[in-house]
Order: structure tokens, then sequence, then C-alpha cells
């Protein structure tokens, strides 16, 4: 599976890092293909280390302004105008997606693929990877919308909340049948 992680670029504690490379080696692991933002640096190079010392393979989509951070080795690189083509790139790329932790321009990718999903756009498998209780405050969020009316569709059906690594690979491959 290619498989598209939204996370941050921040260098992060340990109890974020710790469960990012421990996906990233169930990724590789795996053979399956990491399509991520590209950079090089923080939480994005962990995953992208632990993927490709795991033997997995690299598609990295940057953006022309962060192109400096972008990862010198990878299977393949592209680089986007700008953040909505790197979006639609990365989308287009992906077989499923992980939500890891991350700030804002996290924030931008997970709605977008949510919104997606509740047109029925795409049928992707989203799952958000809840580290160290980082998204309980948007899990609650998206609770409340579903409950006063705001989602057309059950929550359920737009994204699966995962406490750790090896429950959101597990979701993502019987997703796909890839058992």
């Amino acid at each position: 599976m290619n498989i598209c992680v939204f996370l941050s670029a921040a260098d992060l504690d340990e109890r974020y890092t710790r469960p990012a490379r421990e996906f990233a080696e169930l990724l590789g692991k795996g053979g399956h293909t990491l399509v991520w933002g590209g950079s090089d640096v923080g939480l994005m190079k962990v995953v992208a280390d632990g993927v490709q010392e795991a033997g997995g393979r690299l598609v990295g989509i940057s953006v022309e302004f962060l192109q400096d951070a972008a990862r010198p080795v990878a299977d393949e690189m592209v680089v986007a105008r700008d953040l909505a083509e790197r979006k639609a790139l990365l989308l287009d790329r992906a077989d499923a997606v992980v939500i890891m932790v991350g700030g804002t321009g996290t924030l931008d990718e997970a709605t977008e693929i949510l919104e997606l999903k509740k047109h029925g756009k795409t049928t992707k498998p989203v799952v958000l990877l809840n580290t160290a209780g980082f998204y309980d405050g948007l899990k609650q969020q998206f609770r409340r919308m579903e409950d006063e009316g705001f989602l057309p569709v059950p929550l359920t059906d737009l994204v699966f909340f995962a406490e750790e690594p090896v429950g959101a690979l597990a979701y993502l491959e019987e997703s796909a049948g890839v058992l």
C-alpha cells in the first residue's frame, strides 16, 4: 500500500517520536510505501528513516519554498508549486492516510481528506493516530459534531481512531484486504 502520513516536521519529545518510529518500522517491514511531505527534519525525518531502514519505499512530495529541507535520498521526490498542489499530490498518490501529531498544516491536511470522505469523493481509509492523547480534544469535537448533526455520515465512516501504531496499520491493512 501507498500510505500517506500527515505529520509535523518539528523536533519533538520521545513520547511522540517513539510511536512514530514504531509505526514507520511496521510500515517498512510490511513492504508498504511511505508517501509524506518529503522533509528531512523533525518527526518527518524520524518516520522516513524508520521506513527506509525497515525496507520500505519513500515517496516525498515537497514544496518549492521548503525544498531546502527535502530529504536528499528517497525513491521518488516531487516538488509542488504550493501547499495546495502538494496536498492534492499527496492524496492522489495514497491508498490510505494516517494523521499523526502535528500543527496547523497537519490539521489542514486532515480536514481536507475528511471533507472529501464526507462528500463521497474518496473512500480511502483514514486513521488518526492519537499518540499520547494528543488528539483527545479533536476526537471530542468530532463526536460533538456528530451528536449535534454537523456530520451527514457517521464519524466511524470518516476516520478510525487508533491509540497505538500497530492498531493503525492493522486497520489500514484490513481495510485494504492486505492480510
